[in-house]
C-alpha cells in the first residue's frame, strides 16, 4: 500500500544524502544502513530575488519622481527668466526712446534760449501760455544809441531809435526833437544809461557830470547823478579814457520825458557798444 504525500511548494523539502556504512561487506538481502544528513534550508524567494521590489533599472519610484520634479522646476525657472528677459528688453528700448526725446526736446529749449537771451535782459521776452488765445499787450520798452552831435555844446543827448540793436515797442516814444523817451503807462520802471568819454589832454583837474533826469508837467526833476574827477593817473595831460553807468527802478507816469546830460558831450566816443539809453517798465 502506497502512502499519498502532499508537499508544500511554497517552503521546499530538504535534500537527502544517503552515505554507506564504511565499506564493509553486508549480508545478502540486508539493506545497507544509510544516513540521513540535511542542507541548510535554503533562502527565501523573497530574499534570493530582492530586485523585483524595485523600479525600472534598480531606482525607486519615489525617487524617480523627485528627480522629474526637480527638472521640472529647473525648466519652469528658465522659462520664466526668459520672458523676464525679453520685458527688459523691452522697457530698455522704451527707456532710450524717451531720452532721445527728451534730448531733442532740450535742444529745441536751448537754442530757443540763445534766441531769446538779449530780450530778457531788456524785458521784452514773455513766454506764451499753451492753448491761449488772448493777446497780451506788447511791454513798454526801449533802448537807444548814441549819434553824432548836431550842436556839440548840446548836453542833453540825442539818440538813434532804430540803429543797430535799437528798438522802441509798448507804447515809448523817441522825442526826435529833444532826445527824450515817452512812456504811456504809469508803473515802475528799470532805467539806465552809459556813456564812455575820451579826455585828450587829461589832467588832476579834468571832471565832467553825467545825470538822468524826467520832464513832467514842463517840469524837470534829477532822478540819477554821476560826478567824476580824479580820473586821471598823472598830470602831464595824456590822453585818457572813463566811462559811467547810472540804473535804478523808478516810479514813472503817464507822458513822462526822461532825458540824459552830460558836461562834456563833444568827448563821447561814439560808440554804439559804449553809449547807449533805455528803460523798460517791470
Amino acid at each position: 500500500m502506497s502512502h499519498q504525500q502532499t508537499y508544500d511548494h511554497a517552503y521546499p523539502l530538504p535534500q537527502v544524502f544517503v552515505v554507506d556504512g564504511g565499506g564493509g561487506q553486508t549480508h545478502r538481502g540486508a539493506l545497507p544502513s544509510m544516513i540521513p544528513t540535511w542542507s541548510f534550508p535554503p533562502a527565501q524567494e523573497g530574499v534570493r530575488n530582492p530586485g523585483k521590489r524595485r523600479g525600472c533599472m534598480g531606482v525607486s519610484s519615489r525617487l524617480a519622481m523627485l528627480v522629474l520634479l526637480l527638472f521640472a522646476l529647473v525648466f519652469a525657472s528658465l522659462g520664466m527668466g526668459a520672458v523676464w528677459t525679453v520685458n527688459l528688453q523691452k522697457e530698455l528700448k522704451e527707456v532710450k526712446k524717451m531720452v532721445k526725446a527728451v534730448n531733442k526736446s532740450t535742444e529745441g529749449l536751448a537754442r530757443m534760449e540763445q534766441f531769446i537771451a538779449p530780450q530778457k535782459q531788456i524785458g521784452l521776452f514773455e513766454p506764451a501760455l499753451k492753448e491761449e488765445k488772448v493777446v497780451k499787450e506788447e511791454r513798454p520798452a526801449a533802448h537807444v544809441v548814441v549819434r553824432n552831435l548836431d550842436d556839440p555844446k548840446q548836453k542833453t543827448l540825442k539818440w538813434e531809435p532804430r540803429l543797430g540793436r535799437a528798438f522802441t515797442t509798448g507804447g515809448v516814444v523817441y522825442r526826435l526833437e529833444d532826445g527824450a523817451l515817452q512812456v504811456n503807462q504809469t508803473g515802475q520802471y528799470y532805467i539806465y544809461c552809459r556813456v564812455e568819454l575820451i579826455f585828450r589832454t587829461c589832467d588832476s583837474t579834468s571832471r565832467f557830470d553825467h545825470s538822468v533826469f524826467v520832464r513832467r508837467a514842463g517840469r524837470t526833476s534829477h532822478l540819477m547823478d554821476a560826478h567824476r574827477r580824479g580820473f586821471c593817473p598823472t598830470d602831464k595831460g595824456t590822453a585818457w579814457t572813463t566811462d559811467s553807468y547810472l540804473g535804478s527802478v523808478l516810479h514813472l507816469q503817464k507822458d513822462d520825458q526822461v532825458l540824459v546830460n552830460v558836461s562834456h558831450p563833444h568827448y563821447l566816443t561814439h560808440a554804439h557798444y559804449a553809449n547807449f539809453f533805455g528803460l523798460y517798465k517791470i
